[in-house]
């Protein structure tokens, strides 16, 4: 089976801080990659979690994530439709401007070779969906703020 590589990003305006906070708030990732319909956390230790998510309306899928604070969030897939990684990761641009990186590396199991094509363009666009959902949520409370001042 073949690998899959994608990668995203968006400019954010806000705060490094304030963009950990919502993107290291992984119960709501379904809030942001509408592939996530269900999450069941299994277990917590420290800064890693164990999970299961319904991905669509039937799929299983069983995931590691790892929160590296105000850097990262590295989830692993062991089980499911894809197998492989999402690595978020944010970078500090300047004061009240946030990078955030997500790169996927992933293997689809049982989908034929053929369709890789259709399913890397899916993820890449549910991808930077998410990623502009995060940005449309931050930088509405960042600009209510500055409204409040």
């Amino acid at each position: 089976m073949k690998t899959i590589n994608i990668n995203a990003n968006q400019v954010v305006a806000a705060p490094l801080d304030k963009v950990w906070d919502v993107v290291s708030d992984v119960d709501n990732d379904p809030k942001y990659f509408e592939q996530y319909s269900d999450i069941r956390n299994i277990s917590k230790d420290g800064n890693k979690i164990e999970r299961e998510v319904t991905v669509g309306l039937k799929h299983k899928a069983r995931q590691t994530i790892v929160l590296n604070p105000k850097k990262s969030v590295e989830l692993t897939i062991t089980h499911g439709p894809i197998q492989g990684t999402r690595i978020t990761t944010l970078s500090q641009i300047d004061v009240g401007r946030t990078r955030i990186d997500v790169s996927w590396n992933f293997t689809p199991s049982g989908a034929p070779a053929l369709a890789h094509g259709s399913v890397k363009s899916e993820m890449t666009g549910l991808t930077k969906k998410a990623l502009q959902k995060i940005a449309d949520e931050l930088e509405k409370k960042h600009d209510d703020r500055r409204m409040e001042l």
